[in-house]
């Protein structure tokens, strides 16, 4: 007891007793000159989205957040590293908070292991302390979102288009034809567009290249147009077949998929997260580079100028991005660099994740603004020669990046991010935040239930209208029939020969629009035919036939990508 004043105070009951976890946790070491840099520069004003914290002395420290910029992930980005060093994990990390923040995000999962981003994660010891050191408060949590798939393979809301909406110049990039080539097939899809001939998969579109070249009617109908030769229809012909032969047929079809269906928010205002479920396409990289360039294109030609928005209008993130360039055509690339470009205009970013830099074109990664780089090993000179590269495509840093990369833990990246004032922020080597989300993939169960759920359920009815297949081909069968009666005119009575069909005035006009009225189609295509041959016949209704085809077809318009408008 200790007398004061004339009173008797007991100490006991005035100094509260220290705090055991306080006494024994550590001081944060006081900040730097560079690391106060480093907070300073990644500070935004505007929506942050949390990367993780900056690494000191070998160890995280919560004092110095980095952050994205949410307004200028449409300057596009990159997360690169070697496998195993948390690429998947920090697309995740960034994908959801994007989500959160209200912008809907679109994620091409290569291997299955991204579908967890659809449950909420499962709290344990090791992730509590992961979370606690990068000074995250974590929370068990997981997004609105939607399972897609290609073609209806698999688990998922089936993604499909058809051969005119794909349109021909994506399709000549896609089949890596020449400008001669490509020309001609434009002129193809011209006239399937005048006449309206609906091409909705991909025989429909051999089917009409067979008319227009082997056909002498058809060789007629193009001739007035510039004509198509032989040799460049065998070649395009003969592209087709790889390419279907490649997968790419179960991608071509209806009901086509509306690009708009990626802009859409929750209830509570947050961003769709849509995970396509890519589990086979690694053996199939020409499927994947031709959904992702219509994907984009589409999108681009939809959506209006927005300039510098607070934030996009939907993130993509395109894993295992070496696909998209695998065996590209030189015309392929141009068609990435130019779609990457140009589509930042229309608030949509894209960041790509891939193993090394030098998997991404130099003109495309000379667009990529916000770069997240994980681990990456030299054990053979290319490694080193790649290494090497790598740093040097970062700003000035004081550390030695060709030292520093190899030697990141898991979990850990060289970042540097566009500033709000649209300079490179200063290199920070970063841990990464834990995801929210669960890091497993999503049992069958629940992404069968999302599915169920999920209001783009109309995509699975699959539609089979009459196109350009069918038609032709009933015109075939119809010249046979004619030469049948023209052979036993003299012994039989024309009135009770078999009539050939034609499709009516409602069919044409469904198959010259194939985004519209995707459930009920088929049935407007099929019940065409029952009309006589002779009334079919008359000059004048045929020359009213092919008047209307071309006023059907003069609403086609096309856009910088050749992919067909939407009115």
């Amino acid at each position: 007891m200790t007398l004061r004043g004339g009173s008797m105070t007991d100490e006991s009951a005035t100094t509260p007793a220290p705090d055991p976890a306080a006494a024994s946790a550590p001081t944060p070491p006081a900040l730097d000159e560079r690391a106060t840099a480093v907070r300073d520069a990644y500070g935004f004003e505007g929506t942050q989205i949390h990367l993780g914290v900056l690494v000191r002395d070998g160890e995280p420290d919560p004092q110095v957040p980095v952050n994205l910029a949410l307004g200028m992930l449409n300057r596009h980005g990159l997360i690169a590293g070697a496998t195993g060093t948390g690429k998947t994990k920090t697309l995740q990390v960034i994908a959801e908070q994007i989500a959160a923040a209200g912008t809907p995000v679109f994620v091409a999962d290569m291997k299955g292991d991204l579908s967890g981003i659809a449950v909420p994660g499962t709290p344990s010891e090791k992730l509590t302390a992961r979370a606690a050191a990068r000074g995250q408060e974590w929370t068990s949590r997981a997004g609105t979102s939607e399972i897609l798939t290609l073609g209806g393979q698999g688990t998922g809301i089936p993604i499909r288009t058809t051969v005119s909406d794909f349109g021909p110049v994506l399709m000549a990039k896609t089949l890596g034809l020449n400008d001669t080539q490509e020309s001609s097939l434009g002129l193809i899809f011209h006239y399937a567009d005048t006449k309206g001939l609906g091409l909705l998969d991909l025989k429909d579109l051999r089917a009409l290249i067979r008319f227009l070249t082997a056909d002498d009617e058809g060789k007629q109908e193009l001739k007035g147009i510039g004509g198509v030769s032989a040799a460049t229809a065998g070649v395009i012909l003969r592209e087709l077949t790889e390419f279907e032969n490649s997968g790419a047929d179960v991608f071509f079809g209806e009901p086509a998929f509306d690009t708009q269906d990626l802009l859409r928010t929750a209830s509570d205002g947050t961003g769709i997260i849509s995970c396509l479920e890519l589990p086979d396409v690694a053996t199939r990289p020409t499927l994947f580079s031709t959904f992702m360039m219509w994907l984009l294109a589409d999108l681009y030609q939809d959506l209006p100028e927005v300039g510098d928005a607070d934030k996009p209008k939907l993130v993509f993130f395109f894993d295992e991005a070496h696909l998209l360039f695998k065996d590209a055509s030189k015309a392929f690339l141009e068609q990435v660099v130019q779609t990457v470009r140009l589509i930042r205009s229309k608030g949509v970013g894209i960041i790509f994740i891939t193993q090394t830099p030098k998997d991404v074109p130099g003109d495309v990664l000379a667009q990529l603004g916000n770069r997240v780089q994980h681990a990456l090993r030299a054990y053979t000179p290319d490694d080193a020669k790649a290494l090497k590269a790598t740093a040097s495509t970062f700003p000035t840093s004081d550390d030695d990046l060709v030292e520093v990369i190899p030697s990141l833990k898991t979990g850990e990246a060289v970042v540097t991010v566009m500033s709000e004032e649209g300079a490179p922020t200063p290199v920070a080597v970063t841990a990464v935040r834990a995801p929210e989300s669960s890091m497993e993939p999503a049992p069958k169960e629940e992404l069968e239930k999302i599915v169920a759920a999920s209001p783009l359920a109309p995509y699975t009815e699959v539609v089979d209208r009459e196109s350009a297949y069918e038609i032709l081909g009933r015109r075939d069968e119809q010249a046979a029939q004619a030469g049948a009666q023209g052979a036993g005119a003299d012994g039989q009575d024309a009135s009770t020969a078999p009539a050939p069909t034609a499709p009516t005035e409602q069919g044409a006009s469904a198959e010259t629009s194939p985004k519209a009225g995707k459930h009920d189609g088929k049935q407007d295509g099929k019940q065409g035919g029952s009309k006589d041959e002779g009334f079919m016949g008359n000059p004048a209704v045929k020359s009213f036939i092919r008047s209307a085809g071309t006023v059907l077809g003069r609403e086609i318009t096309r856009s910088l990508f050749g992919t067909r408008r939407r009115r």
